[in-house]
């Protein structure tokens, strides 16, 4: 329904009239008729079923898969029979009073549309109703005649108790619900097929059009709002749902974390190569070999001087260095962490002067 009947109705309604061509909204009110019936037999069948399993056990137990299967069928070709009929000229379609969309022609033109109203309003409205009445009342009953047997048994009774008061509210929430969505459409539908469709109010036939086309959200609602442990698996879900979004917000600061720190490292990296000029005497009073190895990249500086025939020394008091001699530094530093929450650390060098490296050896 959401998927043929949405995007037809909705430009529609925002345009305050019918949009398409007549093949369109004969498609529309072929489809409406077709999944409310499907929706309003469901419920019917439901309400059977139910009954079976609760008031007759013995015949509700040996229902399996297949026969829901078969139920399910059933309902399809039901719902189809009577939607397709104003196609072979039982009935018709055509707009709605309203204008914005199509349904079923409730003004009878013909003898054969005016039964074919009637029987599409006991089929498929007064037989429904009755069925799902009988069933609840059936299942009523014999849970309050189960709750007279235990009444001996304290426990047992407070639990039947709980049980039977779920039991009444689930049957009168279903039943009220299924009359309330589609008891205004059939009074509106009668009045215009036996009385006179100009003086039904357009605004009646709007009202009464959404109440059965939200037919299917009620049952739905109804069924997990008393469930018992609804709330228990709505906060299940909800916590699932939290922690799901718990993970991707995380992963999601771990990879901005984590291009954050290559952007520093890369920050560093350019530093480091930019770094040779910056300082031209930081090695001027070093004496000692590992002062100087620690100072590294700022102590071996590579500029260009007037004279390139002379050698450089990276130890030098001064900038006397040959351009062509410009080498790059790799440093990798390594940090492990032990057992007993003592730290080393190794830096290795993999291009380092010859006369520094001569002094360390």
């Amino acid at each position: 329904m959401t998927v043929t009947l949405f995007p037809l109705a909705t430009p529609s309604f925002f345009a305050h009239r019918w949009l398409f061509n007549h093949a369109m909204c004969t498609f529309y009110a072929f489809s409406g008729m077709f999944f409310g019936l499907c929706s309003l037999t469901s419920l019917t069948v439901l309400s059977t079923v139910c009954c079976l399993k609760v008031c007759y056990p013995a015949c509700g137990n040996k229902f399996s898969p297949t026969h829901a299967g078969v139920l399910l069928l059933c309902v399809w070709a039901y719902a189809l029979v009577f939607a397709v009929a104003p196609l072979a000229n039982w009935g018709s379609y055509g707009p709605e009073p309203y204008g914005t969309a199509c349904c079923l022609k409730w003004k009878a033109s013909t003898r054969e549309a005016l039964i074919y109203i009637v029987a599409l309003f006991i089929f498929c409205y007064l037989f429904p109703c009755l069925l799902i009445l009988i069933s609840y009342s059936l299942i009523l009953w014999t849970v309050k005649v189960s709750r007279r047997a235990v009444k001996q048994h304290m426990s047992l009774q407070s639990k039947a108790n709980s049980v039977h008061s779920l039991i009444v509210k689930l049957s009168i929430a279903v039943c009220i619900g299924f009359l309330a969505a589609w008891t205004p459409y059939a009074i509106v539908a009668m009045w215009a097929a036996f009385g006179d469709a100009n003086q039904v109010p357009v605004l009646a036939f709007a009202l009464s059009a959404v109440f059965a086309k939200s037919s299917t959200t009620y049952n739905p609602l109804v069924y997990l709002l008393f469930k018992p442990n609804f709330q228990k698996f709505l906060s299940k879900d909800l916590s699932l749902l939290q922690a799901i979004c718990a993970v991707i917000c995380c992963s999601h600061q771990s990879v901005v974390t984590l291009q954050s720190f290559q952007t520093r490292e890369g920050r560093t990296s350019a530093r480091l190569s930019t770094a040779f000029p910056e300082s031209p005497g930081a090695c001027r009073n070093c004496n000692d070999t590992f002062e100087c190895f620690s100072n590294y990249p700022r102590c071996y500086k590579l500029t260009q001087q007037p004279n390139p025939t002379a050698r450089p020394n990276p130890l030098a008091d001064g900038p006397a260095c040959q351009p062509a001699l410009k080498r790059t530094v790799q440093v990798m530093v390594l940090v492990t962490r032990k057992k007993s929450g003592m730290g080393t650390t190794s830096v290795a060098g993999n291009v380092l002067p010859s006369d520094l490296v001569k002094d360390l050896i």
